[in-house]
């Protein structure tokens, strides 16, 4: 039996004028708290899959002994601070400057910001590594243990190829984002974050890599999930507003973001410091 659509939105009126009768109505829409939910939970588990790849290969490195647990757990903590937090937090800038622009509709705006935010991305991940080949020292004079910051070093050495593709994941679902376009990047984090199982223990336990090839697949498994996220940008209608290729333009955008990027990024590290 046919259903009358007008009955339909009678009764979806009834229903919200009954919600907002009731004490909790008054203080709770729930049509926006459902649009909320509906954009921020795929967000929350996209993220989740980003920040527990590292967190695998430590499981996976910690099953060869305690010093590689140690070194493993003492790296990614270094790696954190240093990088993956610095370059989330670099890619803030991109909340406030691709909502402005979607909001105006000024949408070609969006790619010229995001590939900006990519050099700046780019130009950090090349920094980061110079303060990496200190890593030992550095975790000596903090007095850690020698052999334990031997291991950290050597497994940090391993992420810095991943540095650069995590880098350019952030800005991509900041963009993402800010267009509302979240249920996508669960897909594109989740599919390479289970393939990261198998990656890692195949490294680990069925190659002569042994403890490096824990890093080094976190860094195989972050490309892919850079890549299948950039394949999505450039290929689907979705973006075909936003995204025109890459422009010259985009360097001229670069201070303007920086504004923004560097007090979040400094922001940033005082918070994982903590």
């Amino acid at each position: 039996m046919a259903t009358n659509p007008n009955l339909e939105v009678v009764s979806d009126v009834r229903r919200e004028g009954n919600y907002q009768g009731r004490w909790w109505g008054k203080i709770l829409d729930l049509r926006e708290a459902r649009e909320q939910i509906s954009t921020a939970l795929p967000l929350i588990v996209a993220y989740v899959f980003c920040y527990s790849m590292t967190m695998v290969s430590i499981m996976f490195a910690g099953h060869l002994g305690e010093l590689e647990l140690a070194g493993s757990s003492l790296a990614n903590s270094w790696a954190t601070v240093t990088g993956f937090g610095l370059m989330t937090e670099l890619s803030g800038a991109l909340e406030t400057l691709c909502g402005q622009a979607f909001g105006a509709r000024i949408y070609r705006q969006l790619g010229i910001y995001l590939q900006a935010s990519c050099q700046i991305s780019f130009l950090f991940s090349i920094l980061i590594p110079v303060l990496r080949l200190f890593t030992k020292p550095i975790l000596v004079l903090l007095r850690q243990d020698p052999e334990v910051a031997t291991a950290a070093a050597l497994y940090i050495k391993y992420l810095i190829p991943g540095r650069f593709a995590f880098g350019f994941e952030q800005n991509i679902m900041r963009y993402c984002q800010a267009q509302g376009i979240t249920l996508h990047l669960v897909l594109f984090t989740g599919v390479p974050f289970g393939l990261h199982f198998a990656l890692v223990y195949f490294l680990v336990n069925r190659t002569s890599m042994g403890f490096i090839g824990s890093p080094a697949a976190a860094s195989i498994s972050i490309w892919l999930s850079c890549l299948s996220l950039a394949m999505f940008v450039i290929f689907s209608k979705r973006f075909e507003n936003t995204w025109k290729g890459l422009s010259l333009e985009s360097f001229g955008n670069i201070l303007k973001i920086l504004r923004l990027a560097i007090p979040s990024a400094a922001n940033g590290v005082v918070i994982f410091r903590r």
